[in-house]
């Protein structure tokens, strides 16, 4: 026998090394760097940086898992993997390769939102998508321009996703689709709506080739957002909460329609004039 070559025993005890999953690894330290790379990814720049982002709470990262995304890092706090969801999203996690971190209760509390605190965290790569180039006929596209609340952009992405919209384009200085506030409204749909990021002067080239309908929600409107007859595929352009569409934008609108209202009021909120209209361009398609 060759003195190179690992007696059978060994052979088999080194096998059984590899071939044991990662287990989770333990951190108590508020000060650990890890802790401190994942709390840095509240800021927007850290974000932009590293393109990763959080995600909280189970049902979320149920979606996650169902939408094929893989953490790069799951963190649980010690103690509350008792559950068979936990169980398996911590399973998932190892196989797919990603680091997986038990944690004190104080270093998750240090972690997790102070609204709404969850027993498990994630992080993941963020995913942006490409304008589309050949839109289907029963297409709709959601275009945003520079929003500013997280939260309304994430309810906007969820009311899309319900809605079955191909995507969602956001425009200019639009706020983060990503930021742990945007995240937490989409409920998940953040895995599941394609997102893509241009600049106005981008927009208005790309938007020449569109075939359908490019249609703007306005106040100076004159049709009915309800008596339009659209054309497939609709691209939606919705402005931001306070301007509303910019000029350059209006104009490049194919149809104008408003929302009636009988109040005092003028306006709705944004993600609430959204939903009315994907909903509207969209209920054909829609069924019970």
């Amino acid at each position: 026998m060759s003195k190179n070559k690992p007696r059978p025993s060994q052979a088999r005890a080194s096998q059984s090394r590899t071939s044991q999953p990662r287990a989770p690894r333990v951190i108590t330290s508020l000060t650990n760097e890890r802790v401190k790379a994942i709390r840095a990814l509240d800021m927007r720049k850290e974000r932009r940086e590293t393109g990763l982002f959080l995600a909280e709470g189970t049902s979320i990262l149920e979606t996650a898992r169902a939408a094929e995304f893989v953490p790069q890092t799951l963190v649980y706090q010690a103690g509350s993997a008792s559950s068979l969801v936990a169980r398996l999203l911590i399973s998932w996690a190892l196989e797919a390769g990603g680091e997986v971190l038990e944690v004190s209760q104080a270093v998750l509390s240090k972690l997790s939102s102070k609204d709404n605190p969850q027993s498990m965290i994630g992080v993941f790569q963020q995913k942006w998508a490409t304008l589309p180039e050949r839109p289907a006929r029963g297409d709709t596209w959601l275009a945003l321009e520079e929003i500013r609340d997280p939260g309304n952009l994430g309810t906007i992405i969820r009311t899309a996703d319900a809605v079955g919209a191909k995507g969602i384009i956001l425009i200019g200085n639009t706020c983060d689709p990503y930021s742990r506030e945007a995240v937490r409204a989409t409920m998940g749909s953040v895995f599941d709506m394609p997102l893509a990021k241009v600049s106005r002067e981008e927009f208005l080239v790309w938007r020449a080739s569109w075939p359908g309908d490019v249609v703007g929600l306005h106040l100076d409107a004159r049709d009915d957002f309800r008596h339009a007859a659209y054309k497939d595929p609709v691209l939606l352009l919705m402005g931001s909460e306070g301007p509303g569409l910019s000029e350059s934008l209006t104009r490049s609108c194919s149809r104008l329609v408003k929302i009636p209202m009988a109040g005092k009021l003028d306006s709705l909120n944004l993600a609430v004039a959204t939903a009315l209209s994907l909903y509207q361009i969209r209920g054909d398609a829609l069924s019970i």
